[in-house]
């Protein structure tokens, strides 16, 4: 048997789908990346995460276009090194605190003497995390695909009981 396809149906990968038309892929970096970092939430002074605890993180990232690539791709997992360098970068071995924790100085000082290595982050918490990490990747992956891919959400897991998503709405272009 022999298929046959409409031909005024299909369009160039190059060219933008059909209005509304969004395709999505999805990557994992798991608890077993082995993104295990500390945060202290200082403003929980009614739990626990005001202290200093930690986790092996995981990210789950979904990228979205509206066309695909020459090899009929949404992202090309191959091109995402520099994404999971950054992230070993940030979380693996490291502690986060937010840029305004009253104990600032005394993070920075343990991170002198090499106690820590410490990731000022603007806020902390799993919902903090997920949109800065969707804001610093989503960079890396526009300057990489020129635009065509953009991070439509970032999911931050602390274990399989806990996450925060980070999601941005892209509207598409009216039709003409």
């Amino acid at each position: 048997m022999t298929a046959v396809f409409d031909k005024a149906q299909l369009t160039s990968v190059s060219q933008p789908s059909r209005a509304g038309v969004i395709y999505r892929s999805i990557k994992n970096y798991d608890h077993n990346e082995g993104l295990s970092c500390c945060f202290r939430q200082w403003r929980a002074d009614h739990s626990h995460c005001q202290q200093i605890h930690g986790y092996a993180l995981a990210f789950r990232f979904v990228f979205a276009t509206d066309r695909l690539d020459e090899n009929n791709w949404c992202m090309d997992f191959g091109g995402l090194k520099e994404v999971r360098a950054w992230l070993h970068e940030m979380f693996d071995h490291t502690v986060l605190v937010a840029a305004d924790d009253p104990m600032i100085c005394e993070f920075e000082r343990m991170a002198e003497t090499g106690l820590m290595n410490l990731r000022i982050l603007p806020a902390v918490g799993c919902e903090e995390v997920a949109r800065y990490v969707h804001t610093q990747v989503g960079k890396m992956v526009k300057a990489d695909t020129d635009g065509r891919v953009w991070v439509e959400s970032v999911e931050v897991r602390e274990h399989s009981g806990n996450s925060a998503i980070y999601q941005e709405t892209r509207h598409a272009e009216p039709p003409i």
